[in-house]
């Protein structure tokens, strides 16, 4: 395993989770976009190229890199879920926030690996998309969710700010990785975690859970196996932390109406 690059206050590993979680030790949350082994009823669908599974025909991302570890079938995605989650528990210290992205193909099975790797799980929080593909004579598959715990208990604080538990934003479109989160949907979900906290991320793709905790000063350790995701993660984090903290979360208002695609 190569040594990490450090771009101020982000530490990020170009390697497999399951090889760098165990050297951590200490974090205060850890918010991630994990391969969802989904897109399809049947195995057959499973295995496909995720340009393939996730990406609409006449879409420019069809030509974006394809991302590995998503082709697992059921039992075995949640044993190896539960496996890293594991890991990344022992990774953060007591009473730090875990939260988790999720479709409703594998809810269930996210809710399971979650409590098996230890966590206490809280509740989940629905991202609704209004630019969802419709499907004629069905409910449309408009949202992607966050299940989130805790490692151990949570102590109620009487002197934080309330969070929403839903938001609706539009996937970014002009994206550098096929599942890319919405930088603003990653700022508000952080708001859970006080600033100057360190934020782990075992799936960082292209680093937007990275970006996000730069722009409302917190700091970030990211690990990424493929080395073109790992590369640009690199790229944008840097550029992140040039700028500066950018966000400031006392004005919550403002922040939840400005949710938008970037």
């Amino acid at each position: 395993m190569s040594a990490p690059v450090v771009i101020g206050p982000a530490t990020l590993y170009n390697a497999d989770a399951l090889a760098v979680l165990p050297q951590l030790a200490g974090l205060d949350a850890l918010l991630t976009d994990p391969p969802y082994s989904s897109g399809g009823q049947f195995r057959s669908d499973r295995v496909l190229d995720t340009r393939k599974k996730y990406v609409q025909s006449d879409s420019s991302s069809q030509q974006l890199p394809d991302f590995s570890g998503d082709n697992r079938d059921q039992r075995a995605f949640v044993y190896w879920a539960s496996l890293w989650s594991a890991a990344a528990l022992r990774a953060c210290r007591p009473g730090a926030v875990g939260m988790f992205f999720t479709d409703w193909r594998q809810l269930p099975a996210s809710t399971d690996y979650m409590q098996s790797g230890g966590w206490v799980w809280r509740g989940i929080v629905p991202w609704c998309k209004p630019d969802a593909r419709p499907q004629l004579g069905r409910f449309t598959a408009q949202c992607e969710y966050v299940i989130w715990g805790t490692a151990g208990t949570m102590p109620l604080d009487l002197t934080a700010e309330t969070i929403p538990g839903f938001y609706e934003c539009t996937a970014p479109r002009d994206r550098v990785h096929i599942t890319q989160k919405p930088l603003a949907l990653m700022r508000e979900l952080l708001r859970v975690v006080r600033p100057g906290s360190i934020v782990l991320d075992p799936f960082m793709g292209s680093g937007t859970t990275g970006v996000a905790a730069l722009q409302t000063g917190r700091g970030f350790v990211g690990i990424e196996l493929d080395p073109a995701h790992f590369d640009n993660a690199c790229e944008r984090i840097n550029e992140a932390h040039r700028q500066g903290a950018l966000f400031d979360h006392a004005d919550t208002a403002q922040e939840q109406a400005r949710l938008s695609p970037e």
